[in-house]
């Protein structure tokens, strides 16, 4: 009779591990519920009272400033992209999830790597908001620019950077940051077609802003990515040559009437 009770010790182990790893992913998808409609109702917040982020030659080479918009920027970053970097975030827990490592500590560690990412963008995008025009009369040119690369080689490998699920991973805080800014680097470059969209034609337009961030989920999601992506860079490529057509049109006719 000794291999049984051997054997309900082992039972009971595995047991206690499985329901601590379903209570842990369910304190995971709240945790990234909250962070959402938090993020979200404050970037909901920012647009409807008309808050300044980015305007053109608005905004001046200040710490203070700096400070102040980096946390706009990150808290409507987060609304944006937490929709398609949870499901990362979920492989990168069941990568690690073995090794009897911290996993909530290290997930964490690995949405700051991937948000640091977004944060040299920000800072980039300060920076060049304090100095160039406005860029709205270019929104066509930017449109259409961001359509093409839809197609391009760097797109398709940045956005299999996205998608891919991490194969052996080491349980330790070094490595989550790392493979948390490894993740930032990609889906930076994977969107930045989509976010120079944003930043030229409505930085707080919610209209705007909802469909990049319906576009950025649906090629990072669905099984076929890559078709989606091609098909939102035909979507693109037609409305910049109209954006383009547009401004040809009006130019000659505003010109006509300043003289």
């Amino acid at each position: 009779m000794a291999p049984p009770r051997r054997i309900r010790p082992a039972l009971t182990t595995m047991a206690c591990v499985a329901t601590k790893g379903e209570e842990g992913e369910r304190t995971f998808l709240a945790v990234s519920a909250v962070g959402f409609v938090a993020s979200a109702a404050a970037t909901i917040g920012m647009a409807t009272t008309g808050m300044p982020i980015c305007g053109g030659g608005t905004m001046m080479l200040r710490p203070s400033t700096a400070a102040s918009f980096l946390g706009m920027w990150l808290m409507m970053m987060t609304a944006m992209m937490l929709p398609s970097l949870v499901p990362m975030l979920r492989r990168y827990r069941q990568a690690v999830g073995g090794t009897g490592a911290p996993i909530d500590r290290l997930t964490g560690l690995v949405a700051a790597g991937y948000f640091c990412a977004w944060t040299g963008v920000g800072l980039a995008v300060f920076a060049l908001d304090a100095v160039l025009p406005p860029a709205r009369p270019y929104a066509g040119a930017v449109v259409l620019i961001a359509g093409l690369l839809q197609f391009t080689a760097w797109k398709r490998r940045a956005l299999a950077g996205c998608r891919e699920r991490p194969g052996r991973l080491a349980g330790d805080a070094d490595a989550a940051w790392r493979h948390g800014l490894h993740l930032g680097v990609h889906c930076v470059g994977s969107s930045a077609g989509l976010t120079a969209i944003l930043l030229v034609v409505g930085m707080m337009d919610l209209a705007v802003m909802a469909a990049v961030t319906a576009a950025i989920t649906a090629e990072r999601l669905a099984p076929a990515g890559l078709r989606i992506a091609r098909s939102i860079g035909v979507v693109l490529v037609g409305s910049g040559l109209l954006l383009l057509a547009r401004g040809a049109v009006l130019i000659p006719l505003a010109a006509g009437l300043w003289i």
